[in-house]
């Protein structure tokens, strides 16, 4: 069974009486510790197609699984649950809270789950250590680099233990130092723990990292490729 799943997904947005279609017939499957992305231009779907299988909009037709169950029709709070339970997110302005520390931003999701105290700080100290980022778990976001801020968004996304990590141009406000150790981090929790990622990004470097990639244009898939079996 597919960690997310896409079937005849269609997206029209709506203003001032004129309907402006995103996606048009989408269907895809992305299997358990896949690392893939979705790639085109600005204006491909490639974003709306991130959004709706990560819940945080639904397709004007057709339907989105999460392990099997159709999140078509649920309640909003059933939707923010699967995304809390099972859903990490990277967005590409980092989207960590100002006013919190690095670790304070990783705990954040735990005490959300309702994981106690002590435990949700051990785990939010072991996951910056994961990701090279101990030695600044008591700063801030605006003490850090744009690099390092996306490394804690990082471990915040995979604090809660989720089935598939959604990544939207992780790399875009990164340079490309900062931008391949961010990759090459997410390819080792992917080749170690089995986490799913499935980014949007019109980056060659992800582009060039992925194990399979799906083209978007015009609200449709048009090609996939995916790496050659070593």
């Amino acid at each position: 069974m597919p960690v997310l799943e896409a079937r005849s997904v269609c997206k029209v947005y709506q203003a001032r009486g004129v309907q402006t279609p995103a996606l048009n017939g989408v269907d895809l499957a992305i299997e358990e510790a896949e690392f893939a992305a979705l790639a085109g231009p600005s204006g491909s779907g490639k974003t709306t197609l991130l959004n709706l299988l990560g819940a945080l909009d639904a397709p004007s037709s057709g339907e989105v699984f999460l392990d099997g169950e159709s999140l078509v029709g649920l309640s909003s709070s059933r939707l923010a649950d699967l995304r809390l339970r099972k859903m990490g997110f990277v967005f590409q302005a980092y989207n960590l809270i100002p006013v919190l520390s690095a670790r304070e931003n990783v705990e954040l999701v735990m005490e959300l789950q309702g994981v106690p105290p002590a435990m949700r700080r051990a785990r939010a100290l072991e996951l910056l250590a994961e990701v090279d980022m101990e030695e600044l778990a008591d700063k801030r976001p605006l003490e850090m680099s744009g690099g390092q801020q996306q490394r804690v968004a990082v471990a915040r996304a995979i604090a809660s233990h989720p089935r598939v990590v959604l990544a939207d141009e992780p790399t875009a406000n990164l340079d490309s130092t900062a931008a391949t150790r961010l990759l090459d981090l997410m390819q080792r929790l992917n080749g170690e723990r089995g986490i799913t990622f499935l980014f949007s990004t019109h980056d060659p470097l992800v582009i060039a990292k992925a194990r399979r990639t799906l083209r978007l244009q015009d609200g449709r898939i048009v090609a996939e490729e995916r790496e050659a079996p070593k």
